[in-house]
């Protein structure tokens, strides 16, 4: 019996550049979380930045099915990375990060900050983040999977993704 071979490659400097670039060119995502009222997964479309470190920062409204579910449970996947208009879409490179979200309202400390962060890199959420049931997430990124297109398939820890202070 042959044995199983292990597709995963040795983490380079090249997959932590494409990840990377992936996390930071992003304005959305998928974001995965487990719907409390039905115990199933829910996927949905998300609008992201990046905090100063690099951690994903999502705006939410109240009324959207995705923020209760992170009230109930804060573990959560974002998957990144868009295919070309042509092609394969499986070649794109993409990639999954396993994260814990964590909420910031307006009385929390950090919130400002965020707030201020979010209206500089994606300016056109002035017209919704200070209505009164928007919170910001910080999407804690405990590990990740990339996918650098064919046979490109890397495991990443948090520290080869988030920049250090």
């Amino acid at each position: 019996m042959s044995e199983k071979k292990d597709v995963i490659q040795q983490t380079t400097d090249e997959a932590r550049a494409l990840a990377l670039r992936l996390l930071t060119d992003a304005t959305y995502g998928s974001l995965a979380v487990l719907d409390p009222a039905t115990g199933r997964p829910s996927v949905t479309r998300v609008a992201i930045t990046t905090d100063t470190d690099n951690t994903p920062l999502l705006l939410a409204s109240g009324l959207a099915t995705h923020t209760p579910a992170l009230d109930a449970n804060p573990v959560c996947s974002l998957l990144l990375g868009e295919p070309a208009d042509k092609g394969d879409p499986l070649v794109h490179p993409r990639i999954t990060l396993a994260c814990v979200a964590e909420k910031f309202t307006r009385q929390h400390e950090g919130y400002q900050r965020l707030r201020d962060l979010f209206l500089q890199k994606r300016p056109k959420v002035k017209l919704y983040i200070d209505l009164g049931d928007f919170v910001i997430f910080r999407l804690n990124i405990e590990s990740a999977g990339l996918n650098g297109g064919f046979g490109k398939a890397f495991h990443l820890k948090p520290e080869d993704i988030l920049q250090s202070h």
